[in-house]
């Protein structure tokens, strides 16, 4: 159970009870600089009204002045490094690695942390690894009282097919939050996703992935994870690879938190 420093915290980023709508801008530490996020700090102004914003430990030194404001979003911090993430090298494993303490992440200013776990690798030490270095970020984030993220994103992400998936996130979500993860972050698997939030203990947030074809088809993707138990959503190129990341994130805050239809209000805010 959540001490009073995650309750608390968590409480914040659930704001009114409501669903929480996050931004994710850690892509440079496994892809590089990718479109939209070339210049960072000139870019990271226009999703200051997210709930969250998902960092490498590096960046909130360029982009602090998001997080100094009164109503500021929270900060969160990825603790390791994992080589399934570079997908453009197209690893097999999955090693994981620690970058930053819990405490390193609080210094730099975190309000939550995240740590990701892979399994089902090909080496079954390899697994036993990665649940050594998930552990101990586990441990050290409870220690201090701020929330872990539990990140579940299998080798290959949705590369693999619907099935692979589906079993790979039903079976690690629950063994993430088994591992002491606050909430959990993964991959929406299509119509059986239910059953994954069904099964995990504590709230779910719906990865955005690769950048889609259209900014509605991300609305509907965020409209169905909602309508199958998730809290919330964790989107970093749907929102910040849009024309306009301001306003999709603005759109996306009412299918998410106020539950409204996603082809309204991609026709309210002119969205294709």
């Amino acid at each position: 159970m959540p001490g009073t420093g995650e309750r608390i915290r968590l409480a914040r980023l659930f704001s009114e009870g409501k669903n929480a709508v996050i931004v994710a801008v850690d892509h440079g530490l496994y892809f590089g600089p990718l479109p939209g996020m070339i210049n960072l700090p000139a870019v990271i102004d226009q999703v200051a009204g997210a709930d969250a914003i998902l960092m490498s430990p590096g960046m909130p030194a360029h982009c602090g002045s998001v997080f100094s404001k009164r109503g500021a979003p929270a900060l969160i911090i990825r603790l390791n490094w994992g080589s399934n993430y570079a997908a453009q090298w197209r690893y097999k494993h999955s090693y994981s690695v620690p970058m930053v303490s819990a405490a390193d992440a609080v210094a730099l200013g975190a309000d939550l942390v995240i740590s990701s776990l892979t399994l089902r690798n090909p080496d079954e030490a390899e697994d036993a690894g990665n649940v050594e270095v998930f552990s101990a970020c586990a441990a050290e984030a409870r220690a201090l009282g701020i929330p872990l993220v539990g990140e579940v994103y299998p080798t290959g992400g949705d590369d693999k097919t619907p099935e692979e998936l589906q079993e790979d996130v039903f079976i690690g979500s629950r063994m993430i939050a088994e591992l002491g993860a606050d909430l959990v972050k993964t991959f929406y698997t299509g119509k059986h996703f239910k059953e994954v939030t069904a099964a995990t203990p504590v709230p779910v947030l719906a990865l955005g992935a690769k950048k889609m074809p259209r900014e509605s088809d991300a609305l509907h993707l965020a409209a169905d994870a909602i309508s199958s138990g998730a809290r919330g959503i964790v989107f970093g190129r749907n929102v910040i690879q849009s024309n306009d990341p301001g306003r999709l994130l603005d759109a996306l805050k009412e299918v998410v938190k106020e539950f409204k239809a996603p082809d309204t209000v991609a026709a309210a805010f002119h969205l294709e």
